[in-house]
């Protein structure tokens, strides 16, 4: 597509979007008494105007109903997190049985490393990318070291070449390839949350079970942003949250997906919980424990059911919206918003903005990220004083992140074309 950076043709575009009509499902902030243009969706998806409704009628049914509500309400309780495994699954491209929503994101992370990283004395490294998002780097830690290793000796962090911004999936393979007859594990982002990079997830679950390992995935940045085909890429595990992409509130409810070849594998160690027993024999409080043959069985505890009734909410948005028309109008937003930030370069009379998100679309999600060359934290500040919501990552990276559910193309011309000027009027103003 041949883009115009004029607010005509932004129009033009959102006229002919066919998902236009859910911006108005969701509650845009106010900044100065107007609407935000709200591009931090990456950090804290926005929330839909039927959440209060599905929470409410959780309060209203415990209300009614106390523990009955468990068997009673309108929603039962008891198989609660049974109600998410099909829209997951479409999402993230796995089987219903393969996907299971409970705990948050870095207590999933640690549960599945219980299980797939099962280090011995030769073999033992796990291979991960560098300036992965902190929760990740530390869950990595303290596994090492729980196993009585060493982090700058089982840990190999594959970086960007010496110039570059984004890993080379060369470079992955190459490490994997090298490290074969040492490694225990590959656990990688699905999206790196610093510069956008959408991995090759299938190459490198490909060139892990070449190596004889499992390939897993932090998809914090991936769930509902990227199309995912985990079970037919063959990955072996993964977990994602859901306040971000997910638009499930801030804490929200997490998502596991473990491929049906382990999650009907009862025999796999695990840490075990009440709710990943037996259904069929759970009330009769054995001792022993037998593991349900699902995704279910790395369950600890009953849902938590308030926060799974936001999660609800927004699942039943995508559900109407569908990830292949989701994914072709993020790839389009992101395609302008790349157009538009090289405009602004070329407009002004020293560079400003150098991306560090891949050009090519298919390697990355919604999220842009820019690194501001001069003054980028005053800028940062300005925009948001003008309405312009976006987010900052240190030293000096502003992440944008135009969501195809609830932003528009004339959000990004109008703020980032029109008035590119918010740009360079600012940087000549603070340079003055």
């Amino acid at each position: 597509m041949k883009f115009e950076n004029n607010l005509d043709f932004a129009k033009h575009l959102d006229d002919k979007d066919e998902l236009k009509s859910f911006r108005d499902k969701f509650y845009i902030p106010l900044v100065n008494g107007k609407e935000s243009i709200y591009f931090t969706g990456n950090s804290l998806g926005l929330q839909p105007k039927t959440t209060q409704d599905h929470i409410l009628n959780e309060l209203e049914d415990w209300a009614n109903y106390g523990v009955e509500g468990h068997f009673h309400a309108r929603n039962p309780w008891m198989p609660y997190h049974e109600k998410f495994s099909g829209q997951l699954a479409d999402i993230v491209g796995a089987l219903p049985h393969e996907v299971v929503a409970m705990n948050q994101l870095t207590v999933n992370l640690h549960l599945l490393m219980v299980t797939f990283y099962r280090p011995t004395k030769q073999k033992y490294k796990i291979i991960c990318e560098a300036k992965a998002f902190p929760s990740d780097q530390y869950a990595l830690e303290s596994q090492v070291t729980l196993h009585g290793f060493n982090y700058e000796d089982a840990v190999i962090e594959i970086a960007p070449r010496q110039g570059e911004y984004n890993i080379r999936t060369e470079d992955i393979l190459s490490a994997i390839e090298a490290h074969k007859e040492s490694l225990a594990l590959v656990l990688f982002g699905g999206v790196n949350y610093y510069t956008g990079q959408f991995f090759d997830l299938k190459t490198i679950t490909e060139a892990a079970h070449k190596a004889g390992v499992a390939a897993g995935f932090d998809l914090a940045h991936a769930a509902g942003n990227v199309e995912l085909q985990l079970h037919e890429w063959e990955v072996d595990f993964a977990c994602w949250c859901s306040y971000k992409y997910l638009n499930s509130g801030p804490g929200g409810v997490s998502g596991v997906y473990i491929h049906e070849r382990h999650a009907t594998n009862p025999s796999l160690p695990r840490f075990a919980g009440w709710w990943g027993y037996k259904k069929d024999s759970r009330f009769e409080m054995h001792k022993g424990f037998e593991a349900i043959p699902t995704a279910e069985g790395w369950q600890l505890s009953n849902a938590p059911v308030l926060s799974m009734a936001a999660h609800k909410a927004s699942l039943d948005i995508f559900e109407e919206a569908g990830m292949a028309r989701l994914r072709a109008k993020g790839k389009a937003l992101s395609s302008y918003l790349m157009f538009i930030l090289n405009e602004i370069n070329e407009d002004s009379p020293e560079k400003l903005i150098e991306v560090i998100t891949p050009a090519n679309e298919n390697e990355r999600g919604c999220q842009v990220s820019m690194l501001m060359l001069k003054d980028g934290k005053r800028i940062f500040e300005a925009l948001k004083k003008h309405g312009v919501l976006a987010d900052w990552r240190e030293p000096n990276v502003i992440r944008v992140a135009p969501v195809p559910l609830y932003n528009s193309f004339e959000d990004v011309s109008t703020d980032l074309a029109k008035r590119s000027n918010h740009f360079l009027k600012i940087n000549l103003t603070l340079s003055a």
